[in-house]
This record gives structure tokens, C-alpha cells and sequence, in this order.
């Protein structure tokens, strides 16, 4: 078949390049520009940048396979940039890589790879896919270390029936030894840590943006109490620590943030422990909610996942937690899963005490 694999210039999309050519698949290399500097180029810091572009070239050369740059900075701006400032702005904690994957980099791609004549979407991330009578099913990565079904958890049948991830059956180790292997000068690049549209912090780039962020107010404990100032509540996120610059004699953690009027409320680690969460805008990988209401969920990124209770509630879902846990941040996602297999996910709107 004919494959278009999103070549991000990392040593993972490299070699699930390489993979698929060793399937007898047709391969064409993509590469997706969703940010841009002042002139009009990628960037040259964060991820996605000039220099990743570049080391995708070179790997389709050395396969010897047709790579493209798309453009695709617009939708990019609109669906994704926009978002993540207003949510940071209402106070909440947003997730832009899952809205990429969401809004652009996987509905633009399949759009494209079926405007290109491929009959399959290849990508370097670290998950699994497997067919069975039921459909397809979404699985975490055999390296657990990597696995990176948090953000692929919108993934629905009709995507997973034209998405293969080759590299998900491998260890990180496993992928870098193979790019050596065969040559390709991403065996040993470092993965990326950044956001690709912000070159420093996210504060900082929001205050370019709006001047509210620089809003100074009150640090006010559970009762409001005012404890301390800071210099801008936009920023801080739900069971932070550290730049509260407190002396109270013991820690102080984040558990509410209102820009609204510029306050943030602190408390005890304790104070932190909820017994669950709402999520909206849930979307399940089979296409219908899992039949009873077990499950794990995991609500953070680098969290593991912990067994829970699913409850109809309204337009979403109530996630009842089996133990009190600390408060995850509204606009991250929670994602649903059952042993290895992802069931799907949603986004956070609040927490829920007994």
C-alpha cells in the first residue's frame, strides 16, 4: 500500500519510515510547518523547528523517498495557539499537544493522505494498534516508559482503520539501536522537550500577548487569608509548589486559580486530595462507552493510571475515584483505560468532593 508517514525529524518517525519500507509499502515522507517566526520561517527553538525540518529531509533522502513540507500555521494558530492562551487565561491548565493531535495534526494529515493517494497514516508514536472481530483497539506501548496513548485517546475506529504506529512494539533503545543500524542521522538526537510555539515559557508568551497576565493580587489561603502577592495569576496550575515564594513555615499548594480577580488560593498537600472529577467532550475509541463502570483513569500525563467509577452525568461523566487523589487541573485530559487497551478520554471541568 502506500503510506504517508509525518516525519517530524525524530529518530521514531525516522525509523517508522524505514519500517514500512521494509513491509514493501510505497513510503512519502511529510513534515507539517505549524509555527512560524516573524519572517515567515520554522522556528529554531522548541519542537517542529528548522532543524527538524531538515533532519526529516535527510532521512527521506537517505531512504530515498519523497518528503514535503505542509503548510499548515493557520489552522494551527486558530485551533490549537488560541485555545491554550484562552484556557491559561479562564484560569485553566490546557494540553495543546492533544488539541494538535485532535484539531490538526492527525485530521490534516489523513485529509492529506487522501488527497496524496495513500491508503495509510504512519506516525512515530509510541503505541499499538490491534484488530479483532470487535474492531480496533488502542493499546499502550510495550516501551511503558514512552508510551504516548494520553494523547492519542481521541483516536476513533475510522482513524485507527488507516493509522499504523511501527515503532509501538519497541523500546526506545530498540528504535535508537535500529536507526544506527542503517545509517540515519537521528539514532542519537535528544527527544523533544518543547512546546513548538513557545521558544521560553509560557508565561512569557502569554504576556506578549495579553497585558492582564502581569496582573498582580492577593495569595489567599483556604479561608482568605491573604498569605502573599504574586506578579500574575495566569500561569500557575492546580498542585504547584514552587514560585509561590511563601514563608509560612511549611509548603503551600496551588488549588484554585481565578483571574478573573487575579487571586490564587493555596493550602495544605492534604488540602490537594479530591475523590473525583468531571469530564466533558469524551470521545471513546470503540465508538460507544465501555459496558460497565470500571475502569482506570489517568489524569495527568506522566501519572499512572488508578482504578475508578464512570457515571453518566448530563452532557459528560462523573469519575469517581476508588482513593482520594490529588487534584488533577481543569483542561487537562483524563483517559480511560483497561488493562493496556485505551477506552478513551475527555477533558477535565472540575473536581468532585464526597
Amino acid at each position: 500500500m502506500r503510506a504517508l508517514v509525518a516525519m517530524s525529524g525524530g529518530v521514531d518517525s525516522s525509523v517508522a519510515a524505514a519500517l514500512m519500507m521494509d513491509e514493501g509499502h510505497e513510503v512519502v515522507g511529510a513534515t507539517l510547518k505549524q509555527w512560524e517566526g516573524p519572517d515567515g520561517s520554522l522556528p529554531l527553538h522548541g519542537c517542529c523547528t528548522v532543524a527538524d525540518a531538515e533532519d526529516a529531509r535527510s532521512v527521506a533522502g537517505r531512504l530515498g523517498i519523497r518528503h514535503y513540507v505542509l503548510d499548515y500555521v493557520e489552522a494551527f494558530e486558530e485551533r490549537v495557539v488560541a485555545p491554550f492562551a484562552a484556557a491559561y487565561l479562564a484560569g485553566r491548565t490546557p494540553n495543546p499537544c492533544i488539541e494538535c493531535n485532535r484539531r490538526v495534526r492527525f485530521r490534516a494529515l489523513l485529509d492529506r493522505a487522501a488527497e496524496l493517494g495513500c491508503d495509510l497514516l504512519v506516525t512515530g508514536h509510541h503505541a499499538r494498534i490491534r484488530e479483532d472481530a470487535a474492531g480496533f483497539h488502542l493499546l499502550r506501548a510495550a516501551d511503558p516508559r514512552k508510551d504516548q496513548t494520553y494523547v492519542l485517546h481521541m483516536l476513533g475506529q475510522d482513524d485507527l482503520a488507516r493509522i499504523r504506529f511501527p515503532v509501538g512494539e519497541m523500546t526506545k533503545d530498540e528504535v535508537r539501536a535500529e536507526a544506527a543500524r542503517r545509517g540515519l542521522r537521528t539514532a542519537a538526537k535528544p527527544d523533544s522537550q518543547d512546546l513548538c510555539f513557545i521558544a521560553t515559557d509560557h508565561r512569557a508568551f502569554l504576556r506578549d500577548r495579553f497585558a492582564q497576565v502581569d496582573a498582580p493580587g492577593p495569595i489567599v489561603d483556604r479561608d482568605g487569608t491573604e498569605v502573599g502577592r504574586h506578579r500574575g495569576a495566569v500561569g500557575f496550575t492546580v498542585g504547584q509548589r514552587r514560585g509561590l515564594d511563601l514563608a509560612l513555615g511549611e509548603p503551600r499548594y496551588v488549588l484554585d486559580v481565578r483571574p478573573a480577580d487575579a487571586t490564587v488560593v493555596v493550602g495544605r498537600r492534604e488540602d490537594l486530595l479530591v475523590d473525583g472529577c468531571r469530564v466533558e467532550a469524551v470521545s471513546w475509541v470503540s465508538g460507544r462507552p465501555p459496558e460497565g463502570g470500571g475502569v482506570e483513569v489517568k489524569v495527568r500525563y506522566r501519572s499512572e493510571p488508578v482504578p475508578a467509577r464512570l457515571v453518566p452525568a448530563g452532557h459528560g461523566w462523573e469519575v469517581w475515584f476508588d482513593a482520594p487523589l490529588e487534584a488533577p487541573a481543569s483542561g487537562q485530559a483524563a483517559v480511560f483505560s483497561r488493562g493496556d487497551e485505551v477506552l478513551g478520554g475527555g477533558t477535565i471541568e472540575g473536581v468532585l468532593r464526597r
